[in-house]
């Protein structure tokens, strides 16, 4: 059995929304975390260890970090098509975008969202993750191409969550609206908002 430690309205909702499209059985167990504006505490059911989500324990292993953990289902859950198998000529580009995400875009944005753009540099690499975002959206449907994969769950959601730190564009807002309607993404939000306070 897999467990997925989650808090709600945090970047693990991308998680959910990926254990959702990959179909394996799973348990959410709900934990605490010190949220950056001074509430919250860090939850001691929670494994993480830096008390953060998301985590997921899976046959008493522990793995945690966002994107490993994407790797991680998406190999033990194969058969479900959300990632590269190993050997495969998709490996290595499945790889470079999870990887791209994580190291390129993610600090793109939170550079954008938290101050810390309006320089040279940092108008450079947002143009860069702009243009690479649309040129792979105008190959394809989805950012690897035809097919929909975990690479457009982690940047999906994340650029869904952060919409107003990109430019207008035609292209980025169908991708978000076609992997909006996924069934797998709608279970997720409404698991999510579950637990949310009114």
């Amino acid at each position: 059995m897999l467990t997925f430690y989650h808090s709600p309205q945090t970047r693990s909702g991308r998680t959910m929304w990926l254990l959702e499209e990959s179909g394996l059985p799973f348990e959410t167990r709900y934990v605490t975390i010190a949220q950056m504006d001074g509430s919250g505490a860090i939850d001691p059911a929670n494994p993480h260890p830096d008390g953060r989500v998301p985590a997921i324990v899976h046959d008493r292993v522990l793995i945690s970090e966002s994107y490993a953990i994407a790797i991680y289902i998406c190999d033990l859950a194969a058969k479900a098509g959300l990632g590269a198998p190993e050997g495969s000529a998709e490996r290595g580009p499945f790889l470079a975008w999870l990887m791209w995400l994580a190291t390129e875009m993610e600090p793109v944005i939170f550079a954008r969202l938290y101050g810390g753009g309006g320089d040279l540099r940092a108008e450079r690499n947002y143009d860069q993750v702009i243009r690479r975002i649309e040129n792979a959206l105008a190959k394809g449907p989805y950012l690897m191409g035809e097919r929909f994969t975990a690479v457009d769950v982690m940047a999906g959601a994340t650029i869904g969550w952060a919409r107003h730190a990109f430019p207008e564009s035609a292209a980025i807002d169908a991708w978000l609206a076609r992997i909006g309607e996924r069934p797998a993404n709608q279970r997720a939000c409404a698991n999510d908002a579950e637990l949310v306070p009114a």
